[in-house]
């Protein structure tokens, strides 16, 4: 049993998942925009904790709801001209969500480094995986909810 098995219990604040490399190539909602079945499965799997709210941490533009329109790129995180934590923080300071708890971060060690550099205490259930394809399996039990 890990520290996630019970994930399913908590109401989060909170969820922020990352982008995608694989993109509409046309300009579009957040949600619609990034096509990737990773994208997709973190998509999924956020949802499913039924979170206040919920962000994806955009490489190129930062925060974004589901529902802001923006344009296709091709920018990783990471990448020189990506966005950095201090833009990250002040985005989140003027939604006013700095203060969320609690918080999950679903995404690989750059998305989660970043996720924390604003909220530290961010619960991280993807980190300890071996892979995508141990990732993709826990994405698809949380995603999955509860066993009754």
């Amino acid at each position: 049993m890990t520290a996630y098995d019970h994930l399913d219990l908590l109401k989060p604040e909170l969820v922020v998942i990352p982008c995608g490399s694989r993109k509409l190539d046309r300009p579009a909602r957040a949600s619609d925009l990034y096509i990737g079945s990773y994208h997709r499965a973190c998509l999924g799997a956020a949802e499913a904790l039924r979170p206040d709210r919920l962000l994806i941490l955009s490489a190129r533009y930062g925060l974004l709801d589901l529902d802001d329109v923006v344009e296709p790129y091709d920018t990783p995180h990471g990448a020189a001209d990506s966005v950095t934590s201090q833009l990250i923080l002040e985005q989140a300071a003027l939604r006013g969500i700095v203060l969320l708890d609690p918080v999950v971060a679903l995404g690989g060690a750059r998305h989660v480094g970043l996720v924390h550099s604003v909220w530290p205490h961010a619960l991280t259930p993807l980190t300890g995986t071996r892979g995508m394809g141990e990732q993709m399996a826990r994405l698809a039990a949380l995603r999955k909810g509860p066993v009754n």
